[in-house]
């Protein structure tokens, strides 16, 4: 126990000096069984039809969902919830030569090329892969395949701007403007996964060279006083007005998907979201989340069939209320509320993997010294 203690107290420091967290847009509650959540250090036996997924805090899918898979394949399935993103692949790699797991769900595009230099991971080339678009898969070697994506972007109170006589923003670039000092809250990219993707966001969209940078950029928006939080639902619950109405700032980052959730959960009361998603040129950024079967699993064949399962329209279709983000697969079904509700963004910055391995922890530092010292 002391040797477990100690382990989860490095994985925690690992995370602490800049590791973003896995937040979601009103994320529903998990469902699967009590019984079903493994604590940590536990491993299965061989070949004994039981698998355990290492996954963030946000991963959700429901029991009956779940339970049908069990029932055709004989596996049990068990969930390690194990913190934010980061903290997750810090544990796989800290226990590569004894896993914790079979299964590590939750590594995303901005964490994949840490994750593939880890060697922490078996190749495994599903035959669900043949259904999913090609710009999805990142990795040639298939020790991670996609399973759902998502758009963090700029949300905005639709009241809040109509009673100030604003039209939403047409560029990034107006945030710095007069008007819209005061109006922005953001999350620090260091302990928030959608802060992270926005900083991402800027660097793709404004570059680093030339004579306006994604630094110049943060320069400006701190002199237009930006609120930075440290998480998303701090920005969104407490000082956004578009959700509650109890905040001050009518524009946060977010997720295209925050007006559905805002009418899905209103269970009836709202027939259209209260807020909309700022659809400028590069004020976007696509995340992608990625299962794996780890190296030394247990049970890797009954591994095989739960990533299988995860990439095929049954567990595809019951994304997008669970985890409010878009399945992988294009032959699952969206629910209405996405349909008519969540957007896709045109054109969304983009960086490579590599790139944003090699300098992530120094694009954070930098971004601290600019934004908050």
């Amino acid at each position: 126990m002391r040797r477990l203690i100690t382990f989860l107290a490095v994985a925690v420091l690992l995370v602490a000096c800049g590791q973003p967290g896995a937040s979601r847009p009103t994320p529903p509650p998990m469902v699967t069984p009590a019984a079903s959540v493994v604590p940590a250090g536990a491993t299965p036996a061989a070949g004994t039809g039981r698998i355990v997924v290492m996954t963030h805090d946000s991963f959700s899918v429901s029991e009956e969902v779940l339970a049908a898979f069990t029932a055709r394949s004989g596996i049990s399935v068990e969930f390690l919830k194990a913190g934010d993103a980061g903290t997750v692949l810090n544990q796989a790699i800290l226990s590569k030569n004894a896993p914790l797991a079979d299964v590590l769900f939750g590594v995303d595009n901005t964490f994949l090329s840490r994750a593939l230099a880890a060697d922490i991971l078996t190749p495994y080339a599903s035959p669900a892969l043949a259904d999913l678009p090609d710009d999805l898969k990142l990795d040639p070697e298939n020790r991670l395949l996609p399973v759902d994506f998502g758009y963090v972007v700029i949300n905005y109170d639709k009241a809040a701007l109509e009673a100030a006589g604003l039209a939403p923003p047409a560029d990034l670039r107006d945030l710095t403007l007069p008007a819209w000092k005061g109006k922005l809250v953001v999350q620090h990219p260091a302990t928030s996964s959608p802060g992270l993707a926005f900083l991402l966001a800027t660097i793709g969209h404004f570059g680093e060279t030339g004579a306006y940078t994604w630094k110049d950029f943060w320069r400006d928006l701190r002199a237009n006083e930006v609120l930075v939080t440290q998480g998303w639902s701090e920005a969104y619950y407490t000082h956004f007005s578009g959700s509650s109405g109890a905040g001050a700032y009518p524009l946060v980052v977010s997720y295209t998907t925050s007006p559905a959730a805002e009418v899905f959960f209103s269970e009836g009361r709202l027939s259209e979201p209260p807020t909309g998603n700022l659809l400028v040129p590069g004020g976007s950024f696509r995340q992608i989340e990625f299962v794996g079967i780890l190296r030394g699993a247990r049970d890797e064949a009954a591994a095989r069939q739960f990533v299988d399962f995860m990439l095929q329209p049954e567990f595809q279709a019951d994304i997008p209320l669970q985890m409010f983000v878009y399945p992988a697969n294009p032959q699952a079904p969206l629910p209405d509320v996405f349909v008519r509700f969540a957007e896709r963004p045109s054109e969304p910055a983009s960086l490579a993997p590599d790139l944003i391995e090699q300098r992530r922890d120094q694009w954070i530092a930098e971004w601290t010294e600019i934004v908050l010292r």
